[in-house]
């Protein structure tokens, strides 16, 4: 069963199954271009980046529950109202719940790499699910990206590569506003090596595109569930 998806904003808060799908942000928050963070964690970047400009509006995603209490108490603390914070699985939401092509930018930051070779079904960044976190971005949007996983980075990298519109420029020094987690600000004390990159959508880029690599599975999985 998946976890059902919960979200807080402000003073308001509650599940997000009784709402139409896909959901209408604009329903929510009212206000400027979106940024996203897939996987927040403590939540720490979103939560100042949403303070810094007042004049976007920010949506996280994160599974923990802890973390997802610990970022909404925060917001409030603050003043964040242009922060919208949901408790969920991030594939699940990308597939079910949120909007497609409405993010000038996206944010993931270290995500899980599942390493053993069983549980790689699981990664967010797949040939068959990466078109799914891509979908959110608005042609000429950007996604942000680091690892220290390396084989994992240079997975994820060689994929965006390969994704029809999307250009992708490593990052070869940290972020000019500093470490963005507190892994990054942890490995780079420690002088762990980090992947990160920029991928950019071209605004000329076809929204219906798949990846090339996913797409024979994606094709078979709807093939079968129309066949049910």
């Amino acid at each position: 069963m998946r976890l059902v998806p919960y979200y807080t904003l402000g003073d308001h808060q509650g599940p997000l199954l009784d709402c139409p799908m896909p959901l209408d942000l604009s329903d929510l928050l009212d206000g400027g271009p979106w940024e996203v963070e897939l996987g927040y964690g403590k939540g720490k970047f979103l939560l100042q980046q949403a303070l810094a400009h007042p004049e976007r509006r920010f949506l996280g995603v994160e599974v923990v529950s802890k973390y997802q209490k610990l970022l909404s108490k925060r917001a409030q603390r603050w003043g964040a109202s242009n922060l919208m914070n949901i408790r969920g699985e991030a594939l699940y939401l990308l597939s079910s719940v949120l909007p497609r092509r409405f993010a000038d930018r996206l944010h993931v930051y270290f995500p899980d790499p599942w390493p053993k070779a069983r549980h790689h079904r699981r990664r967010l960044f797949d040939p068959e699910t990466v078109d799914l976190v891509l979908g959110v971005l608005k042609p000429g949007a950007e996604l942000c990206f680091a690892t220290d996983f390396l084989d994992y980075g240079e997975l994820v990298m060689e994929m965006l590569d390969g994704f029809p519109g999307l250009t992708v420029e490593p990052v070869l020094e940290p972020w000019p506003d500093g470490a963005r987690t507190n892994y990054e600000a942890k490995y780079m004390e420690e002088g762990r090596p980090i992947i990160r990159c920029v991928a950019r959508l071209s605004e000329r880029a076809d929204q219906q595109a798949l990846h090339p690599a996913g797409a024979r599975g994606i094709a078979a999985a709807w093939h079968r569930r129309e066949e049910s």
